[in-house]
């Protein structure tokens, strides 16, 4: 019986991939070989020792002490595109509330009062001021092009936008589904030189904190949006204020306000919605759900932020897994204290990420407790895990 604890409401959709004859999910357990969460920060918790896999029921995972994790072989999962769609969406509804002054003009409505003869008389005055410009007129950066950037991409250029992207580590896969239509922007600076319009998808790093720099607002067109529904942090907020204050940028539209942003009437601020979609919320508890399931069951790793992806068909027979420090003769050590002790490898998978190895073996026989000590004991050694023999 694998025990779940659950730090936040988790999608029912998504627990109920967890079949309760194998599992026991809770907010309370004691000893839970995994974790499930959202929002919850995790970095100030006293994790257990027991907790084998830590699953983040969205993309982000700035609430996990990741580096922690990786350091004691506990993979961290996350659901990468499953709420893809759903900030596509809000992204696109930002660009057309900055575009057509929507915001301004739904507040100037709210406004009026009288008979309806006198709001008439208002609204044919008042419209004026929230003339807007239409889509179709304007170039659209899009910075990262993951799951969430490749689709805002292909739905600008849907509507007519001319589109430019920029995102030097982009994904096979991401690069397939991306529009030949998509310009390609040789540099970030090249990209908020030549548009109107520019959506931010990165995570939050050292490297693209303050990525919306002045310097870098200062190169886009007079008039221009910011849109920013991936973080806090990315665009320089003084900088975007004061871009705001001289008419330099027009609208800046933001998932993470803050006081400041909230006081200014050229500020489109949203209460962090971008996955906030009962679809989206689904599908990312079925993701993260499944890839945690894999990994208790199979040893499979799928959707990690910090582990290799390692899928290796089972064969029936048992199983162990070891994740270790990425550095020479961890698999001749493990093969050799497996010879030693008379047992024959079935089959063996072996891959590395950055300063982490993980290595999964099918063996013919059960392996014995002491046998699994030895390896525990060899130096570099950062988790293992014993999967007995299926069926």
């Amino acid at each position: 019986m694998y025990k779940i604890l659950t730090l936040n409401n988790i999608s029912v959709k998504g627990l109920q991939r967890l079949p309760r004859e194998n599992y026991e999910v809770a907010s309370e357990v004691s000893h839970p070989d995994a974790v499930l969460l959202r929002s919850f920060k995790m970095h100030d918790m006293d994790i257990p020792e027991s907790v084998a896999a830590i699953g983040r029921a969205g993309a982000g995972v700035n609430n996990i002490p990741v580096e922690k994790m990786t350091n004691l072989g506990v993979p961290v999962f996350n659901a990468p595109g499953a709420n893809a769609n759903a900030v596509k969406e809000l992204v696109l509804a930002g660009l057309l509330m900055a575009s057509r002054n929507i915001g301004g003009a739904m507040k100037f409505a709210d406004g009026l009062d009288g008979t309806d003869a006198e709001i008439s008389t208002a609204v044919e005055s008042g419209k004026k001021n929230f003339v807007g410009s239409e889509l179709p007129s304007k170039t659209l950066g899009v910075i990262g092009l993951g799951a969430i950037g490749l689709r805002v991409a292909n739905a600008a250029l849907s509507l007519g936008m001319k589109v430019v992207g920029y995102d030097p580590l982009i994904s096979v896969q991401s690069a397939w589904q991306l529009s030949s239509g998509v310009q390609k922007a040789v540099s970030i600076d090249h990209l908020f030189s030549q548009c109107d319009a520019i959506s931010v998808h990165v995570p939050l790093l050292d490297a693209t904190r303050g990525l919306a720099s002045a310097e870098r607002i200062a190169m886009m067109p007079k008039g221009g949006i910011l849109v920013n529904l991936a973080r806090g942090g990315i665009c320089d907020d003084e900088a975007v204020l004061a871009a705001l204050d001289s008419g330099h940028l027009h609208s800046y539209v933001i998932d993470f306000p803050t006081g400041e942003l909230l006081k200014h009437s050229k500020v489109i601020s949203f209460p962090h919605l971008g996955a906030s979609t009962a679809e989206a919320e689904e599908n990312c508890a079925v993701m993260v759900a499944d890839s945690v399931r894999e990994f208790l069951e199979d040893g499979t790793v799928r959707n990690s932020v910090n582990f290799p992806e390692a899928v290796m068909p089972r064969n029936g027979g048992s199983r162990i897994t070891i994740a270790n420090a990425n550095v020479p003769n961890m698999v001749g050590q493990i093969s050799t204290i497996l010879a030693e002790s008379q047992l024959n490898i079935a089959d063996l998978l072996n891959k590395s990420r950055g300063d982490i190895a993980y290595t999964i073996i099918d063996l013919d026989d059960d392996i014995s407790d002491a046998t699994l000590d030895s390896i525990r004991a060899i130096e570099g050694v950062l988790a293992l895990r014993h999967l007995p023999r299926k069926g």
